[in-house]
């Protein structure tokens, strides 16, 4: 803008040579103005630099404090550390010329008691060899006074020992027995439950199903009907299940209740006969089966109490005692064994002179409870006794019903009687599925093991060999012993015979003291 304004004057007021001075002097001028700015700015710059270079000076030397003072400290800490090792170094040091000190001792005094050991050592030597010396004159002098050698003495001593053995064995297997005992019976209760597992099919086979015989298998067909409503109608008015498969002209009929199992194989067998089969004429068949069944039941109970003779019985107990007639355990039928019961109580009773008729009461009333156990929860003798309750029996009765399998203690003369009887009726041979042979061959082993032991002096196989009682000589054979004893016959009956279930084998010993007054 001035070069433009310094043109337009020198062309206006001075012209050519005018011109040109004031040119070079406007260029001079400008120059001088240049080296001004220029020596302004170096001089700025100068500062500029001056006061950039004091900052990095300042911040340098901070840094470098700062960095002395990280380096200070961790010397600091350093030094610590160095001087706490020292110390514990130091205190290592004198532990440990402290235990080297002991040790010395340690060995001075381990030195003088090994010189010690040495005498002694030397000086029982010497002694040993004079002891030696005198056993040997004393074994002399008692083989001479005795007659017995040193072989013979110590065959004796070895004997002695074996005997103390068998007696402080004795008491610990006695001591074992005593705290294993609850554990024995849960592990018995457990195998007992694991057999019935096992054994579940084949009973289920036997005791749970009936079966009628069909003339054809055209039958089947008639008996299903159709859609299988002729076979429903069976089932529902029943309460059984009906199974027609491929075996030939058989329907097999399951269920756990035997009454209703002879209710349907009755039903079937009059359907068949009438040849009518439809749903009115099932339902009117099963209700007409069924009156006559429980007729019948009600005239088996009575023909109970007349044989036994029981009166004043309840009706509703009547008809349990005549539904036992279709009741079986192990294949022998409850009511059968419900009237021997009752004989044999009777028979017992008449022996102790014990009221007669109370006992065949008792006897007849104590399986009650199996005639719906398996529709009621707990065990036959539970329920039997709730059902003597229910229907006024005297509480004796209810008590001997409930004690006769032990599942309460046994208390008076009447408990112990029905147990008996149901003994001796459930384990007579023959009763339950068992060969009057092998009984016999049985009783016959297990007496001629037992016998086969030292101090054995009688053996009586009871309970139809279920339990083997040993009658043992007092003087032959300790208390403690006949612990083993016994353990020692069950365990070859173990090895030599089979048999189901248990023997129970009791060693009984007696010692008896007989004085005589003059």
């Amino acid at each position: 803008m001035l070069q433009a304004i310094y043109i337009g004057i020198g062309s206006l007021f001075l012209g050519g040579a005018a011109a040109t001075v004031y040119f070079v002097a406007r260029d001079r001028w400008f120059i001088s103005n240049t080296r001004r700015e220029a020596q302004r700015l170096l001089e700025e710059a100068k500062s500029e630099s001056e006061r950039i270079e004091k900052e990095s000076k300042i911040q340098l030397k901070e840094q470098m404090l700062h960095s002395k003072m990280e380096i200070e400290r961790e010397i600091k800490d350093k030094t610590r550390d160095v001087q706490a090792w020292e110390k514990r170094l130091l205190s290592k040091e004198e532990n440990l010329d402290k235990k080297i000190s002991l040790i010395d001792a340690k060995e001075d005094k381990v030195k003088k008691q090994e010189e010690e050991l040495v005498q002694s050592q030397n000086k029982i030597k010497t002694e040993i060899e004079l002891y030696s010396n005198k056993v040997k004159e004393a074994q002399k002098k008692l083989e001479s006074l005795t007659g017995v050698t040193t072989e013979e003495a110590k065959r004796i001593q070895v004997e002695m020992i074996i005997a103390d053995a068998k007696h402080e064995a004795a008491k610990r297997i006695k001591l074992i027995e005593e705290e294993y005992k609850e554990e024995a019976e849960k592990k018995a209760k457990y195998i007992i439950s694991t057999a019935i597992q096992r054994y579940a099919g084949e009973y289920v086979a036997e005791r749970t199903i009936s079966t009628v015989t069909l003339p054809n298998d055209e039958l089947k067909g008639r008996i299903i009907g159709r859609e299988g409503r002729n076979i429903r109608a069976i089932e529902a008015a029943t309460g059984v299940d009906l199974i027609i498969d491929d075996t030939p002209e058989t329907v097999v009929i399951s269920g756990f209740d035997p009454i209703k199992r002879e209710v349907a194989r009755l039903s079937i067998e009059r359907l068949i006969a009438d040849g009518r089969i439809h749903p009115g004429r099932i339902e009117e068949i099963v209700d007409k089966i069924r009156k006559e069944i429980d007729k019948e039941v009600k005239e088996y109970g009575e023909q109970a109490m007349f044989e036994v003779g029981v009166q004043g019985v309840h009706p509703e107990i009547l008809k349990l005692i005549g539904s036992l007639k279709y009741r079986t355990s192990y294949s022998q039928n409850q009511y059968v064994h419900s009237l021997e019961v009752a004989f044999l109580s009777g028979t017992i009773a008449g022996e102790l002179g014990f009221d007669v008729k109370l006992a065949k009461r008792a006897g007849l009333l104590h399986d009650i409870g199996k005639a719906i156990d398996h529709s009621v929860e707990g065990s036959h003798a539970s329920i039997g006794a709730d059902l003597a309750k229910k229907y006024g029996e005297k509480p004796e009765i209810i008590h001997s019903i409930k004690s006769h399998h032990e599942e309460e203690k046994p208390e008076s003369v009447l408990d112990f009687i029905v147990q008996a009887a149901d003994a001796l009726s459930s384990a007579r041979p023959g009763a339950r599925r068992e060969m009057l042979e092998s009984y016999v061959k049985r009783v016959e082993d297990l007496e001629k093991i037992s016998h086969s032991f030292p101090g054995v002096e009688r053996v009586f196989a009871i309970q139809a060999g279920r339990e083997v009682r040993v009658l043992v000589k007092s003087d032959e054979v300790s208390d403690e012993a006949a612990v083993v004893l016994s353990r020692d016959i069950a365990k070859k009956i173990e090895e030599d015979l089979s048999y189901p279930g248990q023997i129970k084998v009791t060693v009984i010993r007696e010692t008896r003291a007989v004085g005589v007054a003059k």
